[in-house]
């Protein structure tokens, strides 16, 4: 038997089981948010986004107890140039996305601040147990921020979006998230791996099996997740899974391996693979003022996509030609 059936296999599988927990996953999410009295935009930056963050988080785990350091690392910073140039670009392909003026005020620049805060623990080339302290305080940090963000958006974020969300019980609802969400991680680590297996049989090095294949297979949780909101109308879920995702991939994915097996990184993930997400972000921020209203148009989608795909040629011709 073909010992890359099973790998195959598995990607396939994954693949399937991301499409299907997806729209479970958000319509459990939406239906929540209405029943709790949240807005939208806080449960796609809180819920959402860690839960669409959790094979981040259990990639990250594994890989640091294996002395892997350096594929976490390209995990977290593989997986946020992917949500912004991939996930947010195919989404603003498929349904153009509109920026509401709290994201641009308050989300992105914390999205902003955080990304420089990585940059900088990034610059001498090691993470260890201080620099992850300072992430996991970030991550308190940004925690309390969310929750100021939903008391000053008032009743107003959550009447705005009400008509849209699903009919659900608040039962029905929480049982739909809970299993969504146990089936995007299962999903998302059968893909992993077999996506993993398939690169390490090429003999790809480790750090860019996390900068590209983890980093995509992890990040597809987000995009199955922005895609379906933006189909139904939820805009400020699918930007808000995407900024919040981002926000937790540094100060709580990348805070792993400084705890757990403290790695020298390769200059190439500061100078490249740090500036490159860094660059993304300052994009974001620019396209989402470009047009009035702030809005991420199926034009600026297709830029984000095609700079995706520059930054994987890119690592092409540096770690293989």
């Amino acid at each position: 038997m073909d010992p890359m059936l099973y790998p195959v296999l598995a990607v396939l599988a994954g693949l399937t089981l991301l499409v299907w927990s997806a729209d479970r996953f958000v319509a459990g999410a939406a239906a929540t948010a209405r029943n709790l009295g949240m807005s939208p935009l806080l449960i796609g930056l809180t819920i959402v986004s860690f839960g669409t963050s959790a094979p981040e988080i259990l990639v990250s785990v594994m890989a640091s107890l294996n002395d892997s350091g350096s594929l976490a690392v390209g995990n977290a910073l593989g997986s946020n140039i992917a949500n912004i140039a991939l996930v947010l670009g195919i989404t603003a392909l498929i349904a153009p996305l509109p920026v509401k003026s709290g994201i641009l005020k308050k989300e992105i620049p914390l999205l902003l601040a955080i990304t420089l805060l990585a940059c900088v623990l990034l610059f001498n080339l090691h993470l260890g147990p201080m620099d992850s302290i300072i992430l996991l305080l970030a991550l308190a940090g940004s925690l309390y921020l969310f929750s100021r963000f939903q008391k000053n958006a008032g009743t107003d974020a959550i009447a705005s979006d009400d008509e849209a969300l699903p009919d659900l019980a608040t039962g029905p609802a929480f049982f739909w998230l809970i299993l969504g969400l146990v089936v995007l991680a299962g999903s998302s680590r059968l893909l992993v791996w077999g996506a993993s297996e398939i690169a390490f049989a090429m003999g790809v090095s480790e750090l860019v099996v996390g900068l590209t294949i983890v980093a995509i297979g992890t990040s597809l949780p987000e995009l199955a997740a922005s895609v379906a909101s933006a189909l139904k109308k939820h805009h400020d879920i699918a930007i808000g899974n995407v900024v919040g995702s981002n926000i937790f991939n540094l100060v709580a994915v990348m805070a792993v391996p400084g705890l757990l097996s403290p790695t020298i990184l390769e200059p190439a993930v500061f100078y490249r693979d740090a500036m490159v997400m860094f660059g993304l972000t300052l994009l974001l921020l620019a396209f989402a003022l470009w047009q009035k209203p702030p809005s991420i148009s199926r034009l600026e989608g297709s830029l984000l996509t095609a700079a995706y795909a520059v930054y994987l040629v890119l690592l092409y011709t540096m770690t293989v030609v």
